[in-house]
């Protein structure tokens, strides 16, 4: 009996950040085995093109208004439009591998076994496979790696594990997340009539068809890395980004919840930066007591992601 080929898998993402970020970003994937990115500068930047340019296992577009006009479009205003897009014209093309997941420059895959070996066990009937998120705490800085936090993997227990652990806030953070709690899906390459959204791959029509999950491979979201740079995107997030006001509340309507614009927006309005502070210590920062809490629950993760050593690997000329 001779083995199937180990599949090959890739990554496209829309990316808007400093070289160093895009970098790291770049040198983690190719360190955990891609076999391609295809990755998007959503604004010109000089510093870090020559350097992805060069590498022989990227694939770089800068998306600047004649890219757009080359593609028979204005260029959308909001981001999600423009990643999805990139995304599903990165699929329809010739297919160079046979997975490829879309994914942000502040979140990382990782396993402690081969990502290709766990696709490479799904049966040919599994046309996506979902990630799941874990969440950083924010000014994580031990040795070992970096703090995360996992969300209760029970949707009956949910609700009870997120008020004991922020006692304050929790009603208002859907699983204790700032950010997804859904994750990211690998589309197999090579089928016709589909489109990647943010979240979800849709074929056809049908949203995520033949999905299994991936419960090995964590997609580590690096949603704050401390408080000035939470503080620092809470206006776009709150305004276009993942505390948008059309986004639906952690708890139903019907039992009094409000979406996080809606929560931010009245705490801010009552408490100014001290309330937006006081949130931000409870839920995002890392600190003995929440690691405590965490690790009762089973939810603390540590993962040593070691991004400079990766962008000095795949990109020594940096």
């Amino acid at each position: 009996m001779i083995d199937a080929p180990t599949p090959r898998w890739g990554l496209v993402s829309t990316i808007k950040a400093p070289a160093r970020d895009i970098l790291r970003f770049a040198g983690h994937h190719l360190e955990a085995g891609a076999h391609r990115l295809y990755l998007f500068l959503d604004a010109p930047n000089d510093e870090v093109y020559p350097h992805l340019k060069a590498h022989p296992k990227i694939r770089v577009q800068v998306c600047d208004d004649a890219f757009w006009q080359r593609h028979g479009t204005a260029r959308p205003e909001k981001h999600q439009p423009r990643q999805t897009m990139n995304a599903s014209r990165t699929y329809r093309r010739k297919a160079e591998m046979d997975w490829l997941i879309h994914i942000d420059v502040d979140e990382f895959l990782w396993s402690e076994n081969p990502i290709a070996d766990q696709l490479g066990v799904l049966g040919k009937e599994t046309l996506c496979a979902r990630v799941r998120p874990i969440e950083s705490l924010a000014n994580s800085k031990i040795t070992e790696g970096m703090a995360f936090k996992a969300c209760p993997p029970s949707p009956s227990e949910r609700d009870s594990i997120v008020e004991r652990v922020y006692p304050h806030f929790g009603q208002f953070v859907k699983g204790g997340f700032l950010s997804h709690i859904q994750g990211k899906v690998f589309v197999r390459t090579g089928l016709k009539g589909v489109q990647i959204k943010i979240h979800n791959v849709f074929k056809d029509g049908v949203e995520n068809p033949s999905q299994a999950e991936l419960p090995e491979v964590d997609l580590c979201h690096v949603h704050a890395r401390d408080w000035d740079d939470w503080l620092a995107h809470y206006r776009f997030r709150l305004k276009q980004g993942s505390y948008r006001a059309e986004l639906k509340p952690a708890r139903a309507r019907h039992l009094g919840g409000v979406n996080l614009n809606e929560f931010f927006s009245l705490l801010e309005a009552e408490e100014g930066l001290e309330g937006l502070r006081r949130f931000h210590d409870e839920v995002c920062a890392d600190t003995p007591d929440l690691r405590a809490k965490l690790q009762s629950e089973g939810l603390l993760r540590i993962r040593d992601l070691q991004l400079d050593q990766k962008l000095r690997k795949h990109f020594p000329k940096f």
